[in-house]
């Protein structure tokens, strides 16, 4: 039953390679439009499965759609309608010594799979980035979103028929176990499968599937709070990644301080207070937030408490008595995600910089921002933290393959 429709997504995605960049455009815009205008009927659905789901769980606010939110989501469409089509693009040539002229051009991949959890937002943003990079997309939601992307998934295909367009470019499978064995093993129909998700999903997709997989990892993330740090900044900036949205990726999990700013560590925490934040703190950091932090907040570091993505309001902290110490804690304990070093030294931060190994890596800035469309990206279809094809935040560029195009005049090989 499922290879049927691997099948017809197969042929979908023929179909798009020959589709103009100016009909791909007007579909992502009528998409976008249609979002808005469709916004109540997007939140019913939505309803249903928050209906099933304890608010207390850190997936709820994933799952969770509001006018703002589709606002939103209409607007990376949108933005990612005007990007420059990443198609077609002569990436390397040259002529050789026979005459042969070589180009590298990149191309559509086909068919991209996607199996994801409780983010209904995943849907709009895979397919409008698939779209522009000429692929069609095989969806596996979870069952606690599969009510929203079905409503999400009617609205795109009703534009694409509109649009005359293949209406099996887009796809979402049931949300069933088989479903996902089934995409993971679909040799010869899927070209590429992402998996965004939980490490355990994360780690299933990848030790299970036959088809090539782009692993986009957990979110662990660190900041260093350095002796040289400016406590203003830090505040400032462990606060936003902290609390700007607890159960995304890139927030944070664990603050490294120096030994030395522990007499700021109150300061530092302080616009935490406010989202309740509950803090896992090693023997020295818990000593200097006793009597300014909420007694009811704070708790005894265990090992487990680093390492962890905690997708909550909690957090670990963790005292060091260097750069190099949090440098060895976050190669231990770090996913390889997004790390910041906040710090008014140069030649400190640009040792972090160089030896810290993840995906993204700051400097007096938060996590919060690894996100495609924060790099301006339009958007992302998930955020890799492997270092094969691509690292980081994933968008247009990043899931286009290429081709070699050689031209001749006869000349045949000695």
């Amino acid at each position: 039953m499922l290879e049927e429709t691997f099948q017809k997504v197969k042929e979908a995605s023929l179909d798009l390679a020959i589709l103009d960049n100016e009909t791909i455009h007007q579909i992502l815009l009528a998409v976008a439009d249609r979002a808005i205008a469709e916004t109540d009927s997007i939140l019913a659905a939505n309803a249903k499965d928050l209906s099933r789901m304890e608010p207390t769980n850190p997936l709820y606010d994933r799952l969770k759609l509001t006018p703002e939110r589709i606002e939103g989501i209409a607007g990376d469409t949108k933005k990612v309608a005007e990007l420059p089509s990443p198609l077609g693009k002569v990436l390397k040539q040259s002529t050789l010594p026979n005459g042969l002229e070589l180009k590298r051009v990149s191309v559509p991949f086909g068919v991209i799979g996607i199996v994801y959890e409780a983010r209904p937002n995943v849907t709009f943003d895979v397919f409008a980035l698939c779209l522009k990079a000429g692929s069609a997309c095989v969806l596996k939601g979870g069952k606690d979103a599969d009510e929203s992307n079905r409503a999400i998934v009617g609205l795109i295909k009703s534009v694409l028929k509109e649009f005359g367009v293949n209406e099996n470019a887009i796809e979402l499978l049931p949300a069933t176990h088989e479903a996902t064995g089934a995409l993971l093993h679909a040799n010869g129909w899927v070209d590429l499968v992402i998996p965004r998700g939980s490490k355990r999903l994360i780690d299933f997709v990848r030790q299970e599937a036959s088809v090539p997989v782009i692993e986009t990892g957990a979110g662990v993330c660190h900041a260093y709070f350095d002796k040289d740090g400016d406590t203003e900044k830090g505040a400032r900036i462990i606060n936003n990644a902290k609390t700007r949205r607890v159960s995304v990726c890139n927030a944070l999990d664990c603050m490294l301080i120096h030994a030395d700013r522990l007499a700021d560590l109150p300061t530092l925490c302080a616009p935490l207070q406010t989202s309740k934040v509950l803090i896992y703190a090693d023997e020295p950091a818990l000593a200097a937030l006793e009597g300014h932090y909420p007694t009811e907040l704070l708790r005894p570091a265990t090992e487990e408490s680093y390492g962890t993505e905690f997708l909550s309001y909690t957090m670990a902290v963790k005292t060091v008595a260097s750069a190099e110490e949090a440098i060895r804690h976050i190669r231990r304990f770090g996913s390889g995600h997004s790390e910041c070093i906040i710090t008014e030294n140069r030649t400190t931060a640009d040792q972090f910089l160089r030896q810290i190994d993840a995906a993204c890596v700051y400097h007096n800035a938060p996590t919060s921002f690894t996100d495609g469309a924060q790099f301006g990206l339009g958007a992302e279809i998930g955020i890799s933290t492997q270092k094969l094809h691509a690292r980081g935040p994933m968008a247009l560029e990043e899931i286009t393959t290429y081709k070699w195009v050689i031209e001749g005049n006869g000349q045949v090989r000695p």
